[in-house]
């Protein structure tokens, strides 16, 4: 089926994918946290892990019909199709790990297959094992025709910026690859009081110190092909900058470790514009620069973003920085050229 292309030009960053089915389990050890999926209410499916209800989810999580028509009601003109966080899955084994990122980048590289003019896909790749993850990269990007990986802030507690993980991003820079970065397992959930806020409050400050770990490492700087998108705004990044600064202006053991002031590192990296907020967005842009913020939604689950167009046309930016965070800034970030579009 074919689905023509909006000529609004929104392209949404921030979108999750959950298959209708997994294939079972194959590999050697029990107990292990694989996911699976029953029906649940009409359009819907539980999705499992461990044989326990992790959420339910609708159709549109892998419907490409549907999700083409929530589109056109929304302005977006082409999604960016990642996992679902929780499907990144960095506590199975190497092995498992892999095999689950193999089915997960197939899924997503016939959902674009089915409707190339609308979907870019993202896919993932087991980064409990650096040297297994790389090889999935590859096969992604140049057997799939991926644009990219999602990864999540942390992998099994280890921070983005740590040095063990610099091999992937090496990799990832001489592939092309695009990186989008969500939180995952974030710190701190213990000190949460009431039902449901990990999302709510507990992603921002994950989010906040995964992007900090890129800037105070100095990764950016050693490797200046990598393109590398945070959601959520990039959490409580903006919040953390100013403090960030003032400390390397004031401390020369910091400035001598990071070679370039906080304010323009962070400026080497995008983020998403999904802060919900009018202000907040205009935040994100002094912080960060209309050239590096992309809309994104988080579609298609509650928190989710409605009106992706109007939030950015309501910031009160001219048309040209308009169209950069709508459409300009993505193309640059997944590296789509302009060719494409004609």
């Amino acid at each position: 089926m074919s689905y023509p292309r909006l000529k609004c030009g929104c392209i949404d960053i921030h979108t999750h994918v959950v298959p209708e089915h997994f294939p079972a389990y194959a590999g050697k050890h029990s107990d292990v946290r694989w996911p699976s999926t029953v029906p649940a209410q009409a359009c819907h499916r539980h999705v499992l892990m461990s044989g326990s209800v992790y959420r339910m989810v609708a159709d549109v999580c892998w419907d490409e019909s549907k999700r083409v028509q929530a589109m056109d009601e929304q302005r977006v003109e082409r999604q960016v199709l990642s996992p679902m966080p929780e499907l990144l899955s960095y506590w199975l084994d190497a092995e498992d790990g892999a095999n689950l990122a193999r089915f997960l980048n197939e899924t997503i590289a016939e959902m674009v297959a089915a409707a190339p003019d609308r979907f870019v896909g993202l896919g993932t790749v087991p980064l409990q094992d650096v040297d297994t993850s790389i090889g999935e990269l590859e096969f992604l990007i140049g057997e799939l025709g991926l644009a990219g990986v999602e990864i999540g802030t942390n992998i099994n507690g280890v921070v983005l910026g740590d040095p063990r993980l610099r091999p992937f991003f090496e990799a990832a820079e001489r592939l092309g690859a695009a990186i989008f970065v969500h939180p995952l397992r974030p710190i701190g959930t213990e000190r949460l009081v009431g039902e449901g806020l990990v999302q709510i409050l507990a992603f921002p400050g994950e989010t906040g110190l995964a992007a900090a770990s890129l800037v105070t490492s100095g990764l950016m700087l050693r490797h200046p092909g990598l393109r590398i998108a945070f959601s959520h705004g990039g959490g409580t990044l903006a919040s953390l900058l100013p403090r960030l600064q003032h400390g390397w202006e004031v401390n020369p053991a910091l400035r001598d470790s990071m070679p370039m002031a906080p304010v323009e590192a962070v400026r080497l990296m995008y983020y998403d514009s999904l802060v919900y907020e009018t202000d907040a967005l205009r935040r994100l842009i002094h912080c960060f620069g209309e050239s590096q913020i992309c809309a994104g939604t988080d579609y298609p689950f509650r928190i989710r973003e409605r009106d992706p167009v109007g939030q950015i046309g309501r910031s009160g930016l001219n048309e040209r920085a308009q169209e950069q965070l709508l459409r300009l800034n993505a193309e640059c970030w997944l590296g789509i050229q302009a060719n494409e579009r004609t």
